[in-house]
């Protein structure tokens, strides 16, 4: 055999000096095998690597004992959830394969349903979808959505307090004593998205009117944010307060500034939403709104598992709080001056 062919059965048959049926019987765990021929045969499945192929066990037990992660790309949000779901798996013996679209979702539009209808009955036995541009989808298997499209869904679904985690975020920048604070929105199909932008507004019930000029797209994405933190401080008038609908955009706006010789916090103060290790990272360290990031892909895995074994659930939409992290990119209005 070539050192990078695929073992088969027949390999590890013919190795162990034994019929096909008799390495079959092994796998399955069936009678009919001596304690001793299948030691020995494990034993030979374990030097040669032998893994089954995925879609003959799903044709065979009609099961394959694996989860799917589908994700746009893999940026933050999504690696630090994948860190959390890959704990919640452990012990329940399944496993996780992560496909991604490997770009930005505008290029991809339904991507989730062309990857769902490859997979479908074939690799995995139910779904999570993370940050999907869909509502409804076609795939006869169970599927959880975290951080759903906007619309009405009947999937199941596991977010965090978008709307309180953002008023939190513009509270704190109000009680700093700024007045002109400017918004680098989300994706606008996004539930999330959405919520964000709407607990910025409610800059309304501290008396503040909302200047459209001072809200910009990112589309969470580092490129677009960076052009939008561009407009903004480049205008006349510009904000003294930034909140970005994520640590990503953000930090691009601090880059921003930085290179038009501004300092945050004295010049500008900005806050994010999500604490992705990043955030800490940043200079300054960035203030932000952190949802649970890690609870968030550990209870879709949970809330999933259940769906595929039938059991009752009494919550198919899970909503997790958010908190306010404080740290060096924010300081009270005019202490640059």
């Amino acid at each position: 055999m070539k050192p990078t062919s695929r073992i088969t059965i027949r390999d590890v048959a013919a190795t162990a000096g034994v019929s096909v049926a008799t390495v079959s019987k092994v796998l399955n765990a069936r009678y009919g095998v001596s304690a001793a021929t299948s030691a020995h045969v494990q034993a030979v499945i374990r030097e040669l690597g032998y893994e089954a192929s995925l879609v003959a066990q799903s044709l065979r037990n009609h099961k394959t004992n694996v989860i799917g992660i589908l994700v746009a790309d893999l940026e933050p949000f999504s690696t630090e959830l994948l860190k959390g779901a890959a704990k919640a798996i452990k012990g329940t013996g399944y496993e996780l394969v992560v496909y991604s679209a490997g770009g930005r979702t505008s290029d991809h539009a339904g991507w989730e349903q062309r990857y769902l209808s490859r997979l479908s009955g074939t690799l995995v036995d139910g779904a999570v979808l993370v940050t999907p541009t869909v509502v409804e989808v076609d795939f006869g298997q169970a599927v959880v959505a975290v951080d759903p499209h906007t619309g009405p869904t009947g999937l199941p679904t596991v977010d965090s307090d978008n709307l309180a985690g953002a008023r939190t975020g513009v509270r704190h920048l109000l009680d700093l004593g700024h007045r002109r604070i400017a918004l680098i929105g989300g994706r606008p199909d996004l539930e999330s998205a959405k919520l964000r932008e709407q607990g910025y507004c409610e800059l309304r019930a501290a008396g503040i009117p909302v200047d459209p000029l001072l809200i910009q797209p990112g589309n969470y994405d580092a490129d677009d944010s960076t052009a939008a933190a561009r407009r903004l401080l480049e205008s006349p008038d510009r904000p003294t307060a930034l909140f970005a609908a994520n640590d990503i955009s953000a930090i691009a706006a601090i880059e921003v500034a930085v290179a038009m010789g501004l300092r945050v916090p004295e010049d500008l103060s900005v806050v994010g939403f999500d604490n992705v290790p990043e955030a800490a990272l940043a200079r300054p360290p960035l203030t932000t709104v952190e949802q649970p990031i890690h609870e968030m892909g550990h209870r879709a895995i949970d809330l999933l598992i259940q769906l595929m074994h039938g059991e009752q659930t009494h919550d198919t939409h899970i909503r997790l709080s958010t908190r306010l992290v404080v740290r060096q990119s924010t300081a009270p209005v005019g202490r640059g001056t």
